[in-house]
């Protein structure tokens, strides 16, 4: 039987526009399986929760029974997307992008049953096309198509360089749809005209255009949109403690749109949210529902509630944590090099910047003390590094 309220909040929850709405709401009340495309360029090695605001939109279609298409962009991640970019994005290595992709199908598992979902790489056709066909396809746009887009128009506005490169990207992401047969889309608002260029193209071959649903985009820790360039994102392969803690750390005025995208409570429960920041409620207490929501969707219920518990008492009640990570350090080695080797710190340079913002400190009972030092040696005891991760050396 269809389900026709899963339907209508599907089509609108978290959906800033539908390109052929009516077509694609009778398409799903008709209940024929569908082809959903969705894909994604692996710029990084983590999926984060603006790319999963999609995500969950296919776990809802694939539980209505349609088939999702899952693309990872192994061939136009190398040739870069500028879609939402003010500058040109650098080609990578395809070492770089095959690093990045290893488990994406595995961090899409924690949203998708990939048992049912039909996965690809788009080097399985793009590295195909000859300079004639993708000539062919290059005739069905024109220079003026791309440039009038409003980043690209800035750009040039501005005198900056756009490449040859980038008006390519919009045709190899248009011919995956034509590959896999798409019936819909999904995306970011930020891939419209990519995904039009997918109905150009169908058209072109003779086939019925796609249904397009864009998703709006979230804000990261920093306010600005969720990017991995930006380094402002929230992962699905964050541990539950980082996770908890960048929730919390999100600027109140998010909150509403979070609960909206990145968690599927239901519209009572979203009204009581909005009815509590209108009393003028503590936004920390909603914030403190909001990280246990998205916790407990990626890392179950019980360690979301155990989470929420032990961030409480360390950063409310000013208690070191419990269960804190333990790093084996080797006689005379120096913390940056144990951080770094422990993956705690990303790069020297990071923890240079930790130590000189003050953010490095041991903990001795209820004293904290100041790590100043860029060189020093590590020391047994228990250190809180930044705003939320706390480890524990000790010696082998």
């Amino acid at each position: 039987m269809i389900d026709i309220q899963k339907i209508d909040e599907l089509l609108t929850r978290g959906v800033a526009e539908v390109i052929h709405l009516d077509t694609l709401r009778t398409k799903l009340l008709a209940g024929k399986p569908l082809r959903v495309k969705f894909g994604i360029d692996p710029t990084s090695p983590h999926i984060h929760l603006g790319r999963a605001v999609a995500l969950w939109k296919l776990r809802d279609l694939q539980d209505l029974g349609h088939t999702i298409v899952f693309i990872i962009g192994d061939f136009t991640g190398v040739i870069g997307d500028t879609s939402d970019k003010e500058s040109e994005r650098p080609m990578l290595s395809r070492e770089v992008v095959e690093q990045n992709l290893a488990t994406y199908f595995e961090q899409a598992g924690k949203i998708l049953d990939m048992n049912k979902v039909e996965k690809h790489k788009n080097t399985e056709w793009l590295e195909k096309l000859t300079y004639r066909e993708i000539t062919e396809h290059a005739e069905a746009f024109s220079l003026s198509d791309f440039i009038a887009r409003e980043n690209i128009k800035r750009r040039m506005d501005r005198g900056m360089r756009v490449s040859l490169r980038e008006l390519l990207y919009p045709l190899m992401q248009g011919y995956d749809s034509v590959a896999v047969d798409a019936d819909i889309e999904i995306g970011g608002t930020d891939q419209k005209f990519n995904m039009l260029a997918g109905r150009r193209l169908q058209e072109h071959f003779g086939k019925e255009p796609q249904s397009i649903l864009m998703v709006d985009l979230i804000e990261g820790l920093d306010g600005r949109k969720m990017s991995s360039s930006w380094g402002n994102t929230v992962n699905l392969t964050d541990m539950p403690s980082d996770m908890f803690g960048k929730v919390m750390s999100l600027r109140d005025e998010f909150i509403i749109k979070y609960f909206v995208h990145a968690t599927h409570v239901s519209p009572e429960h979203l009204g009581e949210v909005r009815g509590a920041l209108g009393r003028g409620d503590n936004p920390r207490n909603l914030k403190l529902d909001l990280a246990t929501e998205i916790v407990s969707m990626y890392h179950g219920k019980e360690e979301a509630l155990r989470t929420r518990k032990g961030f409480i008492a360390t950063f409310q009640k000013k208690e070191v944590p419990d269960d804190i990570q333990e790093i084996d350090m080797k006689a005379g080695e120096l913390f940056s090099d144990l951080l770094v080797r422990a993956g705690i710190v990303v790069s020297k340079s990071d923890w240079r910047r930790l130590v000189d913002e003050g953010a490095v400190r041991r903990m001795d009972g209820d004293v904290e003390e100041k790590i100043t030092n860029h060189f020093e040696v590590a020391v047994n005891g228990i250190y809180k590094i930044g705003k939320r991760r706390f480890v524990k050396i000790r010696a082998t």
